[in-house]
C-alpha cells in the first residue's frame, strides 16, 4: 500500500498514513484516462451554434425568373443553397448534444489512475484535518505556502465546508471540492492535490 506523509493544518508533519491500494497504488491506464478526458470536455461544450438553413433566411419568396425561355438553369428561390446569401446546406443546429458515453468501470479506471499518477509524481500532500473558523483568503495562503504548494492547487475534503470555500474563492489557481465531486479533467489540471485525512480514506472506500 503506498505510504505518503501526513501534514498538520500549519505544515509541520504528523507522521504518516497508507492509501488504499486499489485506488492509489495501481499502474495509471493513459489510455483510459484520455478517453474520460475527452468525455469530460465534450460534456462542457454548450452545442448553442447554429446556421441557417434556406428556410430561416430571410427573402427569397419569389421565383427570380420564368422556369423556361430564359436559357438559364431553372431556379425557385434565390436564398437555395448555391446563392450567394443563400441557405446553409447541414449547417449546426442547436439541437447537436456533444455528451459522449463510457462505461462505469472505465470511468473508475480512470479516476484510479489519476490518483494513482499524483501518488507516484508526489504531487499528493495528505492534511490531518482542515478547519476554519471564519472565511479568511490568508490563512488558506497560509496553509498552501506551510506545505509548499506553489502550483495550481486541488483541495478535497470530505464534506462541504463553507468557510473552506471561501477561503480559496479569491485564490485564482486553487480549487476546493468534495470526495463526490473528484474527476479525472480536475486532477490533470492541477498540478497539486491537497486532500484531508478524512477525504483520503472515504475515496479509498468509495473508488475502490
Amino acid at each position: 500500500m503506498p505510504e505518503v506523509k501526513l501534514f498538520n493544518q500549519d505544515g509541520t508533519e504528523a507522521g504518516s498514513i497508507e492509501l488504499a491500494d486499489a485506488v492509489f497504488g495501481i499502474e495509471p491506464n493513459e489510455h483510459v484516462v484520455h478517453q474520460v478526458v475527452v468525455m469530460q470536455r465534450a460534456a462542457k461544450r454548450q452545442g448553442t451554434h447554429a446556421a441557417k438553413d434556406r428556410s430561416a433566411v430571410r427573402g427569397g419568396g419569389r421565383k427570380p425568373w420564368r422556369q423556361k425561355g430564359t436559357g438559364r438553369a431553372r431556379h425557385g428561390s434565390i436564398r437555395s443553397p448555391q446563392w450567394v446569401g443563400g441557405g446553409v446546406v447541414f449547417g449546426p443546429t442547436p439541437e447537436r448534444n456533444y455528451k459522449q458515453r463510457l462505461p462505469k468501470k472505465v470511468r473508475r479506471l480512470a479516476l484510479q489512475s489519476a490518483l494513482s499518477s499524483k501518488v507516484q509524481n508526489e504531487n499528493i500532500i495528505v492534511l490531518n484535518e482542515l478547519t476554519f473558523d471564519k472565511p479568511k483568503t490568508k490563512e488558506m495562503v497560509n496553509v498552501l505556502e506551510g506545505v509548499n504548494a506553489n502550483d495550481k492547487t486541488l483541495i478535497v475534503t470530505e464534506n462541504k465546508e463553507d468557510n473552506i470555500v471561501l477561503s480559496a474563492n479569491n485564490l485564482q489557481n486553487v480549487k476546493v471540492i468534495t470526495v463526490n465531486e473528484i474527476n479525472v479533467l480536475d486532477l490533470l489540471t492541477y498540478d497539486t492535490l491537497i486532500m484531508t485525512k478524512e477525504a483520503a480514506e472515504k475515496a479509498g472506500e468509495v473508488y475502490a
